[in-house]
């Protein structure tokens, strides 16, 4: 068995509880991988792996953010992921530092035993063409060349097929339940709880924009952009792909979905760290 590490980039406290949990790993016989950063933070480049390595693992423990979460996870594929908060918001992190190695050595328990247990939450992708986005936990944009005054694109948003709205906007949002508290929230768009299944389409600054929408988590969002040199395509706030115009990209689930492991975020009390 063997579980990856992903502590916070820079964090002293992040790096620590990952040595912790590295030497409780070797304690119980399981081996251990670590992210470049981690590995090189502890000073063991010789455990160093590649997050894109870590769905060969068993489980995966990200100790930080939200933000390590989504990094951790880019490299997830089906392989579970443990969640430590270091007192960020934490939709995605459930376990508080001090009780982190006692949690990770649960969830060995249980695989050992077969009886482990998982959550699973959405992801999307996008395409066009040829092109096909890392998978997003939180949201896909497809944004005009730049925002503001003279910036974004014509866009048409279709819904499976049918027509939702059309007009110059900096960008179209696309976000999961997950991902409702992040840059959709941002842009003005609603909290979803987790428990619905469903999509977030939001307008990023529309000339006569439609009110953000909620639709059916299975639902395949077409966004068709004219009247721009490019459009950039950003899964999570990363990677972002540019694209020619015209062109028509297509947003749906991606399968795998991201699998949680251990205790449930409690939803009310991180939108309490939200103000």
């Amino acid at each position: 068995m063997e579980v990856a590490v992903v502590a916070q980039r820079d964090n002293s406290r992040a790096a620590a509880l990952a040595a912790e949990i590295r030497t409780a790993l070797r304690t119980e016989g399981v081996g251990c991988r670590l992210d470049e950063a981690t590995a090189e933070a502890l000073g063991t480049l010789e455990a160093a792996s590649p997050v894109g390595a870590f769905s060969e693992c068993e489980l995966i423990v990200s100790i930080g953010g939200d933000g390590t979460f989504l990094f951790a996870a880019r490299g997830a594929g089906g392989t579970p992921i443990l969640g430590v908060n270091l007192g960020e918001v934490g939709f995605l992190n459930a376990v508080r530092p001090e009780n982190a190695v006692a949690a990770v050595r649960r969830e060995v328990e249980a695989l050992r035993a077969n009886e482990f247990e998982v959550r699973e939450a959405p992801r999307l992708t996008a395409t066009c063409g040829d092109f096909e986005s890392v998978p997003a936990v939180n949201e896909i944009v497809v944004t005009g060349p730049r925002r503001g005054h003279g910036g974004g694109a014509s866009f048409e948003v279709r819904v499976d097929g049918s027509p939702y709205t059309s007009g110059h906007a900096d960008g179209i949002l696309i976000a999961t339940p997950t991902g409702s508290s992040a840059y959709n929230l941002s842009e003005g768009g609603p909290l979803v709880h987790p428990s619905i299944g469903g999509l977030i389409i939001n307008e990023m600054a529309g000339t006569e924009a439609m009110p953000p929408l909620v639709v059916a988590g299975d639902c395949e969002v077409s966004v068709q952009v004219t009247n721009a040199d490019h459009v950039v395509a950003v899964s999570d706030g990363r990677q972002p792909h540019e694209l020619e115009v015209p062109c028509e990209i297509t947003v749906s689930r991606a399968d795998p979905p991201v699998r949680l492991a251990g205790p449930v975020a409690d939803f009310f009390e991180a939108l309490g760290k939200l103000s």
